[in-house]
């Protein structure tokens, strides 16, 4: 239910993360660091599949949970085992 929601009451605003790391780190070395490629491609960027608006935003979440949950029970199995 959260995942369904998540598109409508994420705030708009910069991440916290991304603040606290605008005070930490020089200016200059921020801007490298936010043009820089990326290591790996996120398969779903932003949390949002491209061209389909919230819908895309919903499914993403959505996903991305259930991937989550698949990966922690794998490896919950495999360390119990």
């Amino acid at each position: 239910m959260i995942s369904i929601l998540a598109p409508f009451l994420a705030s708009s605003d910069p991440d916290g993360l991304e603040s606290a790391a605008e005070k930490v780190i020089s200016e200059d070395i921020f801007a490298e660091l936010e043009e820089a490629e990326a290591a790996i491609e996120s398969p779903l960027p932003d949390y949002s599949i491209e061209g389909k608006g919230k819908l895309g935003e919903i499914i993403a979440i959505c996903l991305s949970t259930i991937g989550i949950l698949v990966i922690s029970f794998g490896l919950g199995k495999i360390i119990k085992a």
